[in-house]
């Protein structure tokens, strides 16, 4: 080659094509692609041997078939110095990824593309909040934290060559610290909570429509009295408000998680079982970091987020343990009311106030710095510029979080890492604040339990729209007391689940704010667990891997009916599809594709009907529920001419056309997944011809955004969002251990072995078994790096 790797490396990361590169260099593409894996392979870490790294004790980290680390310490310190050095040994360059993405510094690496995000981050001040919680936590905590952190440095320090990505975008990573793990934490906890079009979507909706019998019907979810915590399990108030929430529809459909627990009377092993799996957007590699710690009290296994210690889904020898976001409102958006001649005053309570104004710089790669002018009222930071067209223009708007108080969740997480009953479980999760989560857990001594966690401030007169900034009214008041949130505890019908579902029934005691998802998957579930009483650990699996769409469930007769109105041909050749369909996103149903096409259809011409073209895009991605009213009927005349039977006509017209230009004329070749294929991109991907080099998947998967088994799809219909880890438990196991599913693999470098070798066995619900047992571990270890002090 004319030149070395280094700058070849830095051409593609400037978006040069691997055509150009060869015809620049004087190769062929064969040649490249042999360059390419020789260079990835370079990179990857040494995982045996031993290495003089530790101030005191010791540490081994083994790691099995899948490249997973089982890793074991003599003490604190050399346990968490070895998890932040495994981890930083598969993900470096995807946690300086998303320390940089907290802390508003993509921007430095990627330039203008990344301004957007940065001004997320930069808005909602991420890094203010890291620096005020690590100064607040337990030193215990900051203990393992910082030997974490010494342990990514560790291995910073110690490499010659750095995983690629930094030399493609030529670069180096910064020195680790405790902050950037915390800073981490606070963006997931924001990426959980924030989803301001939650709020000005009805809000923009309420204006546009101008008629509150449209706006209710706007605002319908689907399966609303799918509850998880049901009647029985509180003393109801009887003279309870319209204030415990609703569920929604919203943009970011199969954004979500399943998880759901049996006690010993429906385990065929006479034991409690858990299983759960978190949908959260598909990529090369996931989110999730998948590891066995132990050692100094702990022995757990599962998965946690890349960037910080723990494991959030996953089990101990005693308690196994599941996660949902149970999607209770932690913010709202306040319509403040600016002074015409000082727009940096503002009203509250009859008086001015004078709003704090800071001025925040961007530095933005090949470009001038990004300047943001920010405005902070009494309720928050003003972020008007956060929300997407059409939504910009309805304010000022500003905001209030939860997340800007101070919160722990890390302690919370390690000390259910090593909780011994479900009891103990529940307490560890007192003085967790945000996100809402929903916490199924199960103990190998019979008990089970549902717990939701989380700070829920109680508000007057709550509803899903802005509130008025000027009002002290409109403040927040107090929080529901922890001891009164929603819980379960070896509850009589033998299981408990949840799914993002709605909480609770509007008659409990205090208001819950929710904007919850539509209860189709768990009433499935709920289906499901209710059909037997001998459930294994293989049935679980099963269960993961359910399709059936109960949207298309309660609508496809009415549906079936309006299109019997047709006489157009292949109308009548999609509909005789729809009527021999069994419900099921498979990746071999035709009527799977009619359907879903109709559907994404459908709500476009709903959201037409009432509002302007440009908004259209954004609206008809949160009126599922409405959409699914009017396939039955408009009792509130949204179609103003009563056109609703014609337009469900058009939406199928349309629909066989938009098949038809993808697939081809013969509809018997319409298979669902011929379009619904898993698309796992690196945050690289766009970049150049990076994708062709970094991204995986392209296989096609079952399921859709509503499923149990989660593959929400993007405008091109590609999976791009679900569940990309799975795992269940059986307390019974004898040696215990977890069973788990990783839709990529655990490397994050793309010459690695297990760079997205676990994608097929995620599609075919095989899962791989992370044993607890420090022997077992090493008799099944492919490697084992020991650790030793200097």
């Amino acid at each position: 080659m004319k030149s070395d790797s280094k700058q070849i490396l830095k051409q593609l990361g400037l978006g040069k094509s691997i055509a150009q590169i060869c015809k620049d260099q004087n190769i062929t593409s064969s040649q490249f692609d042999s360059w390419w894996k020789s260079e990835t392979k370079s990179r990857l870490p040494l995982t045996d041997g031993n290495k003089l790294l530790l101030k005191n004790g010791s540490a081994q980290i083994y790691r099995d078939k899948w490249g997973v680390p089982h890793i074991h310490g003599s003490n604190t310190e050399s346990l968490f110095f070895a998890y932040g050095y495994a981890m930083a040994q598969d993900r470096l360059w995807q946690m300086d990824y998303f320390k940089r993405r907290a802390l508003g510094r993509l921007s430095e690496i990627l330039g203008t593309s990344e301004v957007e995000q940065d001004t997320v981050s930069k808005t909602v001040g991420l890094e203010t909040i890291a620096e005020n919680e690590i100064n607040s936590l337990p030193e215990e905590t900051l203990v393992k934290l910082s030997a974490f952190s010494e342990g990514i440095n560790s291995l910073i320090q110690e490499s010659d060559l750095l995983p690629i990505e930094f030399d493609i975008l030529d670069y180096k990573p910064e020195k680790w610290t405790p902050k950037d793990s915390i800073a981490i934490l606070a963006e997931f906890r924001w990426y959980l909570t924030g989803r301001l079009p939650v709020i000005a979507i009805p809000e923009y909706a309420k204006r546009v429509l101008q008629n509150e019998n449209l706006y209710q019907e706007f605002i319908a979810g689907e399966a609303e009295s799918e509850t998880i915590v049901p009647k029985g399990y509180y003393q109801p108030d009887l003279n309870a408000g319209n204030n415990k929430g609703g569920v929604i529809s919203e943009p970011n459909e199969g954004q979500g998680s399943n998880n759901w627990v049996i006690n010993a009377s429906k385990s065929q092993n006479n034991a409690p079982m858990v299983a759960s799996d978190p949908h959260i957007a598909f990529t090369s590699p996931n989110c999730w970091y998948e590891a066995h710690f132990s050692g100094a009290g702990f022995n757990t296994a599962g998965a946690g987020y890349v960037g910080f210690p723990g494991i959030i889904f996953g089990r101990n020898e005693s308690i196994a343990w599941g996660v949902t976001n149970n999607i209770c409102a932690q913010r709202d958006l306040y319509k403040e009311t600016p002074d015409e001649n000082n727009p940096n005053m503002f009203l509250y309570d009859g008086k001015w106030e004078k709003s704090q104004t800071k001025q925040i710089s961007i530095k933005v790669k090949n470009s001038n710095d990004h300047v943001i002018n920010l405005i902070t009222t009494r309720n928050g930071p003003i972020v008007d510029h956060l929300l997407p067209e059409p939504l910009k223009n309805l304010g000022p708007v500003s905001l209030k979080w939860v997340g800007f108080q101070f919160s722990d969740e890390l302690t919370c997480l390690l000390d259910l890492n090593k909780s011994k009953t479900c009891k103990e479980g529940i307490k560890s999760l007192e003085n967790w604040e945000v996100p809402t989560w929903s916490f199924v857990i199960g103990d190998n001594k019979g008990d089970i339990c549902y717990q939701s966690t989380g700070n829920i401030p109680i508000r007057n007169n709550w509803n899903r729209r802005f509130r008025d900034g000027s009002d002290p009214e409109s403040s927040w008041q107090t929080s529901i007391p922890k001891k009164y949130m929603p819980s379960i505890y070896n509850p009589s019908e033998g299981y408990a689940r949840s799914a993002n579902n709605r909480l609770a029934p509007e008659d409990y005691p205090y208001p819950l704010s929710g904007v919850w998802n539509s209860g189709y998957r768990a009433l499935r579930i709920r289906q499901m667990l209710e059909l037997k009483s001998n459930f294994t650990r293989e049935d679980f699996a099963k269960m993961q891997l359910d399709v059936t769409s109960m949207r298309a469930v309660e609508v496809l007769p009415h549906l079936i009916k309006s299109l019997e109105f047709s006489s157009d041909p292949k109308i009548s050749d999609a509909t005789n599809h729809l009527k021999s369909w069994n419900a099921e996103m498979s990746t071999d149903s035709v009527a799977a594709s009619i359907f879903e096409i109709f559907f994404a259809t459908w709500c476009e011409l709903v959201a037409a009907e009432r509002f302007e073209k440009k908004s259209v895009p954004l609206i008809s991605q949160a009126i599922s529920g409405l959409s699914v009213k009017l396939l039955k009927d408009d009792q509130h005349g949204w179609f103003e001419k009563d056109t609703r039977q014609n337009t469900i006509i058009e939406a199928m017209h349309s629909t066989i056309s938009k098949l038809t230009d993808q697939i081809g004329p013969n509809m018997a070749e319409w298979y669902w997944g011929k379009i619904h294929k898993i698309n796992l991109p690196h945050k690289l991907s766009t970049i150049g011809d990076l994708g062709k080099l970094l991204d995986t998947g392209g296989d096609p998967v079952s399921g859709n955004g509503i499923t149990v088994c989660n593959t929400g799809y993007d405008p091109n219909y590609l999976a791009s969002i679900g569940a990309n880890w799975r795992h269940n438990a059986d307390l019974s196991e004898t040696p215990s251990g977890i069973w788990a599913s990783d839709s990529c693999g655990q490397s994050g470098h793309p010459g690695s072995p297990h760079y997205g070798d676990q994608l097929s066995d995620w599609i075919s619900g095989n899962h791989h078994f992370l044993p607890l047992d420090l022997e077992q571990v090493k008799l099944e270890a492919n490697s084992k790096l020991q650790l030793t002090s200097k």
